[in-house]
Order: structure tokens, then C-alpha cells, then sequence
């Protein structure tokens, strides 16, 4: 089942990477956050299950970041793409 959580969370994180360098998403877009939130937040869950401190701190603070991106992005408050 940890297999599964990684593969899945991976893939979340991978279709938003892919996704804005294939410039079919922005960076700042919902959808984009959301991958990121759901693929970090399930590959932080197991980080932590498993201990793995190192691994939990990095996905940890990218669910974080991106969370806090789509509730910017909710209160109108967006940040602007980086140039």
C-alpha cells in the first residue's frame, strides 16, 4: 500500500510539472496547486508513517507552500507568476 501512496503522490506532482513545462499550465493555476497539494500531502503522509524525516520537511513544506497558494489563490490574492 506505501507503493501505492508514493507511485500515486508522485504522479500527482509529476503531471503539474509536466503540465507547466509543456505550458499548459501556469504555475499559479488551481489546478497546478492542487496537484501539488494532493501529490505532496499523500507522499509528506508517508514520509511521516515511515519516519523519514528528511523526506517529510521537503513534502511537507511543498503541500504547505501550495496550500497556501490556492488559499491566496481563493481569497483574490493570488501571487503573480515569477518572471
Amino acid at each position: 500500500m506505501e507503493q501505492a501512496i508514493q507511485i500515486a503522490g508522485a504522479l500527482l506532482i509529476l503531471a503539474a510539472f509536466v503540465s507547466a513545462q509543456a505550458r499548459r499550465l501556469d504555475t499559479s493555476a488551481t489546478t497546478y496547486l492542487l496537484l501539488n497539494v494532493l501529490g505532496s500531502g499523500a507522499l509528506a503522509y508517508d514520509a511521516a508513517h515511515g519516519r523519514q524525516w528528511g523526506f517529510l520537511l521537503l513534502e511537507g513544506v511543498w503541500a504547505l507552500v501550495s496550500l497556501w497558494g490556492l488559499i491566496a489563490k481563493a481569497r483574490g490574492r493570488a501571487p503573480s507568476p515569477a518572471h
